[in-house]
């Protein structure tokens, strides 16, 4: 059936990373904050903005875990204020996106590879991967119509590439219309037969002997 609705799509989580005029140091952010180190890098949960961040070796930030540029840019400085560094000549590098996406209908996607031979079935989290090299980044496709895409660049991004691969599937058929009720039918109780009435009278047997 057609699709009818537009496309609804929101960044879930947007990767930023941070030069600070003055290297962090991620053995203070372990000794002073109580960061955790893995490998290299040391790794601090932030309560407040919520957002994870993670000190690499050259003692830059990357913060992930927000959707908003504010919020990732206000996480770094909490950082550093904690750390009693100024955030002064505090430099921007937009890494990639995840942005989830709707389609509003559930989408037949055990079809999908009928007509996109390239796309791939992912069992574990039972979608369909596709890997969008005119928008460069892959999708995720799920059979309530839901989607995400990685590595995106921007949210316009994915809004073209959702509507794009939206306009394929509705070609093809493999959307399906959900009918909904708005008013229920009411419920028809049998009226009591009226006195005087006119009734089908059984009479008991008789089962005794004669």
């Amino acid at each position: 059936m057609a699709r009818r609705q537009a496309v609804n799509v929101r960044v879930v989580n947007r990767l930023v990373r941070y030069t600070a005029s003055e290297s962090i140091d991620g053995d203070e952010v372990v000794s002073q904050l109580g960061g955790k180190k893995s490998g290299k890098s040391v790794i601090l949960a932030l309560k407040s903005p919520r957002a994870t961040l993670l000190i690499d070796e050259e003692g830059r930030l990357v913060v992930h875990g927000t959707s908003h540029p504010e919020v990732s840019r206000a996480a770094a400085k909490e950082l550093l204020l904690r750390l009693g560094q100024s955030d002064s000549g505090l430099t921007t590098e937009r890494g990639p996106l995840v942005v989830s996406f709707h389609y509003g209908q559930p989408l037949r996607t055990d079809r999908i590879q009928e007509f996109v031979p390239e796309a791939k079935v992912d069992e574990r989290l039972e979608c369909i991967r596709i890997v969008d090299e005119q928008y460069d980044m892959e999708l995720l496709f799920f059979s309530n119509g839901g989607g995400v895409a990685l590595g995106a660049r921007s949210e316009n991004m994915v809004s073209l590439a959702a509507s794009h691969w939206g306009t394929r599937f509705d070609a093809e058929r493999l959307f399906v219309e959900v009918l909904v009720r708005t008013d229920a039918e009411p419920d028809v109780e049998d009226d009591e037969p009226a006195d005087g009435d006119d009734e089908d009278h059984e009479e008991p047997l008789d089962l005794e002997d004669s």
